[in-house]
């Protein structure tokens, strides 16, 4: 596990967190509502595409205030438009920036050159699949946030299927993807790609391409045995999907009394079809490193 401290003066400025992938989730936002921390607490995270900055849930800092004068928000907390704002108490260095504003994961990022490791406890171990399938490190409760995690798979079959046709497996599969991969590419079924759900504790389905689980803390992606390709997803949404909440229902004895209503909740269904999000989608798409071949170039423009 890791302690990071002042680059300054030594000074410790975070719980010991233990490194995890980072979450697809950073890959958008829902604009003017209020995020949960990105990161679970006692983990951080390290962003390439922001320097390398380590970022941890708010929670795990310690030793550091808050710069008044640079806590400037749209409406609802702080979205670091000022730069860094928060300072080391020791020394007054700026050593992060907070971000909690509406639209925003919560999420401390430290600076790079402002802070150092320190020596910590020694790391926890990685979770096989079957430890993890066995706890609920899976389940992060992704509720209106499911969309984006989606949005990235959707870029990486897509990537996958190559300019084929996709089937999407009935049931979960499709109804996460199906019409998105219906709007994206081709049809027809003569050359169709068949996607379905594979992974531990699941199965492998016959299949061209399979949407397996990223690890949460090593970020290794699931591989299949049967000579599927492996089409990489956030474990959380794969858990939901390959391992769906089911309603427990009591045995029925006899019938209800006369002029006695029902009272069990509706299913579940919503009001609207669901769609990955299109930024998350265009986001990964335009990451990856084929994203300047012409039809891919020409589904990102679709999107936009």
């Amino acid at each position: 596990m890791a302690v990071f401290g002042c680059a300054g003066c030594g000074a410790v400025l975070t719980a010991a967190v233990s490194e995890v992938a980072l979450p697809v989730h950073l890959a958008d936002t829902h604009w003017e509502t209020l995020h949960p921390p990105l990161l679970e607490g006692g983990t951080y995270a390290v962003a390439p595409a922001l320097s390398d900055a380590v970022l941890l849930a708010p929670g795990d800092t310690r030793g550091t205030r808050l710069i008044l004068e640079r806590a400037a928000g749209y409406c609802r907390g702080i979205d670091g438009r000022d730069g860094p704002n928060l300072a080391c108490l020791d020394c007054d260095l700026p050593v992060g920036t907070r971000l909690d504003e509406c639209g925003c994961w919560q999420v401390v990022q430290l600076v790079p050159e402002a802070v150092v490791r320190l020596p910590g406890p020694p790391e926890r171990p990685v979770m096989d699949w079957p430890e993890l399938l066995a706890t609920d490190a899976l389940w992060h409760r992704l509720s209106t946030f499911r969309d984006i995690p989606a949005g990235v798979a959707l870029a990486h079959v897509v990537v996958a299927a190559d300019g084929a046709p996709i089937e999407a497996a009935p049931g979960p599969v499709a109804d996460l993807l199906g019409r998105a991969l219906g709007k994206l590419l081709p049809t027809g079924k003569a050359a169709a790609k068949r996607l379905e759900l594979a992974g531990p504790g699941h199965g492998e389905p016959p299949a061209d391409l399979v949407l397996v689980p990223i690890h949460p803390q090593t970020g290794a992606v699931w591989q299949p045995h049967s000579g599927a390709v492996p089409v990489p997803m956030d474990a959380a949404l794969w858990a939901e999907l390959a391992f769906p909440p089911h309603r427990t229902r009591l045995p029925a004895v006899g019938g209800l009394p006369s002029g006695t209503e029902r009272d069990d909740p509706l299913p579940p269904h919503p009001s609207y079809p669901f769609q990955p999000s299109p930024y998350a989608f265009r986001n990964t798409l335009a990451r990856m490193p084929t994203a300047g071949e012409p039809w891919l170039r020409a589904l990102y423009d679709r999107a936009c």
